[in-house]
């Protein structure tokens, strides 16, 4: 006989509120939370973006859900009790409520690199249509429906001062570099073209940490669910898969309390710059690496590409390249490498290339552009960057994992132009420097020709 998640005692008091409900937030910081010495005292109302389906599953089992640590060996079940209330992103007033309580202290979010929203420039795209939509609706009245993730939660913070709930952390979560910054400065442009008064509150109650988090979480499967039937009776609609390791740097100020997330290992710093570095360009690059090329070369998992010999060569040249321009030392980089082949080469884990290959015009100007600019501010040229990019560039022109981007219609325009006009105008995309770079631009041309099988 099956059995069903269920709760013998009440959910814990709701002191979180998260936006971005999926694997990866549940698999990072609701684990760290339930794990965390006062968990009990930390319940998370969390959000889905937008479609109510995992927010449904998971209130038929009262938030409980079965986190799978997938080894090489094979899988350990823990129940993860954290999630108090899931509720469809569609439910605003839930929203609103959840956020102007003065009971909640923290508000977290991972909403994809994608979800911010941000302009060439790191500001907020206001000229996004949807963007455009919601500021226009908070002028109109604050408690209207909104859609983007920024507007979502300027609209949380106008009902939390209406409701004068108190001091509040905001914690980003997404694989961005300096994400607390970034999230800060969109939400202050929302804020100052809907309601400059907000400004100053934001500053008076308001703190915004920086995070690192590192824990590869595959999209769930109907095969996981079944393994957790097999193993534990429990029908679970919501597992989640990650592998064993585990990281969490937090950075920041927290004036209304946090969970003590450091009792569950995460690490609290004072500056979260050097991981942030090491696991976008050595973990996250490497990851973009094998989905463009890797894809190419008919593979569709990272274990697959990872044991092709002319993958893996890729990708130690990758590291290698950046290896000397991290913060944390080339001994450190070494030991996080050698990690990452046994994380990466875990057959059970069966990560898709097409997952990691999605909004690569959002993924890519952090994970591999600081490393080649600064290989071309030294006057080098690094041959394994230039492969990346043309893979990416036949990814557009619908070669390998299917394109999924933000920025999906624009991009396949543009890469499906005679290569002399599309290459400048791929690389633009990422950053219009790249474009006046003729030596860049010619070696991006000659290796797509190359990797097509066309010169």
């Amino acid at each position: 006989m099956t059995a069903r998640l269920r709760r013998s005692a009440p959910p814990p008091p709701v002191r979180v509120v998260h936006l971005g409900l999926g694997a990866f937030s549940r698999a990072h910081q609701a684990w760290y939370t339930d794990r965390a010495a006062d968990g009990d005292g930390w319940g998370i109302a969390a959000f889905t973006g937008r479609r109510p389906d995992l927010a449904e599953a998971l209130s038929a089992q009262d938030g409980l859900y079965t986190l799978v640590t997938r080894g090489a060996d094979g899988d350990a079940f823990a129940t993860v009790g954290s999630l108090a209330r899931a509720v469809p992103g569609g439910d605003h007033d839930a929203w609103l409520g959840a956020v102007a309580s003065p009971d909640v202290r923290v508000l977290t979010t991972t909403v994809t690199e994608a979800g911010y929203l941000r302009a060439p420039g790191g500001g907020l795209d206001s000229a996004h249509p949807a963007v455009v939509r919601d500021v226009a609706a908070l002028r109109e009245d604050p408690r209207a429906p909104v859609v983007t993730a920024p507007a979502r939660i300027v609209a949380g913070l106008l009902a939390r001062r209406a409701a004068d709930a108190g001091a509040l952390a905001l914690v980003p979560c997404d694989n961005l570099p300096e994400n607390g910054r970034v999230l800060d400065r969109v939400l202050r442009d929302l804020a100052g073209a809907v309601d400059p008064s907000l400004l100053p509150w934001l500053d008076a109650a308001v703190s915004t940490a920086t995070t690192m988090v590192d824990r590869i979480t595959p999209a769930p499967t109907d095969a996981d669910r079944a393994a957790v039937l097999a193993a534990t009776g429990v029908d679970d609609a919501a597992p989640v898969v990650t592998e064993p390791f585990s990281e969490w740097v937090v950075s920041g100020a927290f004036p209304g309390g946090r969970p003590a997330w450091e009792t569950a290992g995460a690490v609290v710093t004072d500056d979260v710059t050097p991981y942030e570095q090491r696991k976008l360009w050595l973990l996250n690059g490497g990851h973009s690496l094998l989905a463009y090329v890797g894809s190419q070369r008919g593979h569709a998992t990272v274990d697959e590409a990872v044991r092709d010999p002319h993958c893996l060569d890729l990708l130690q040249r990758w590291w290698a390249l950046c290896t000397p321009h991290l913060l944390l030392g080339r001994e450190r980089a070494e030991e996080y490498c050698a990690a990452l082949i046994e994380r990466f080469a875990n057959p059970r884990m069966r990560h898709a290339l097409a997952q990691i290959a999605g909004d690569g015009s959002q993924k890519l100007p952090v994970r591999l552009l600081p490393v080649l600019r600064a290989e071309r501010a030294a006057g080098r040229l690094p041959d394994v960057a230039v492969t990346v990019l043309a893979a990416w560039l036949l990814h557009l022109r619908g070669t390998g994992a299917p394109v999924r981007d933000l920025r999906a219609d624009e991009l396949r325009a543009l890469g499906g132009r005679p290569p002399a006009e599309a290459v400048p105008a791929v690389l633009a995309t990422l950053d219009p420097a790249l474009a006046d770079d003729a030596e860049l631009v010619a070696a991006v041309r000659s290796r797509a020709g190359e990797l097509s099988g066309r010169r």
